[in-house]
């Protein structure tokens, strides 16, 4: 079963609000023993005319498994602490 990874582009409008999510979703990665590859580092954009707010990107086992954690209710604490707080664009990607 191919792994997957999750990328995330966040605005955040509300930091003071968005550093309750951040506690949230850190748990939620704890819980579920997700690798977190980047989560808001410094980035270089090298080709084209996307500019990323806030970079996150961390790998799971399976699409399976990104959606499990997405739905989990470890992360959904995450989700209503963000709400007003960001705007979020999620994808997940199959990987290799």
């Amino acid at each position: 079963m191919p792994s997957a990874i999750l990328i995330a582009n966040v605005r955040v409008t509300n930091p003071e609000q968005y550093a309750e999510y951040r506690q949230w979703s850190s748990a939620a990665f704890q819980a579920h023993q997700v690798e977190v590859l980047a989560r808001g580092g410094n980035f270089e954009v090298i080709e084209g005319d996307w500019v990323p707010d806030r970079l996150v990107v961390p790998r799971f086992p399976s699409v399976e498994a990104a959606h499990q954690f997405y739905n989990s209710p470890e992360y959904g604490k995450a989700r209503v602490a963000r709400e007003g707080a960001a705007i979020m664009r999620m994808v997940v990607v199959e990987g290799v």
